[in-house]
């Protein structure tokens, strides 16, 4: 999966979970303040992601860390990558 496709699926998926303008939606859009999402938001955001690439987002600590849609498509991107390797 390319860089391009991580970041559309994540986009796509955000905006039709909590309603957000994908036009306004950019690598260094702030969860919080940029996007408006709360911290329950978070953990249906968590949710969303796993059914939109079909893997489970277990590492806890680094979803703790995320900030921005840029965070976000570096997590996915790696899971993905860590995924290919053990195939």
């Amino acid at each position: 999966m390319q860089r391009s496709e991580i970041e559309n699926t994540v986009n796509q998926a955000l905006a039709e979970e909590f309603e957000l303008e994908i036009e306004n939606m950019h690598p260094e859009s702030l969860i919080r303040d940029d996007l408006g999402l709360d911290s329950l938001d978070i953990v249906d955001m968590v949710i969303v992601l796993e059914r939109a690439f079909n893997f489970k987002l277990t590492e806890r600590e680094k979803i703790a860390h995320i900030t921005c849609l840029k965070d976000i498509y570096d997590f996915i991107e790696e899971l993905h990558d860590k995924a290919l390797a053990q195939n």
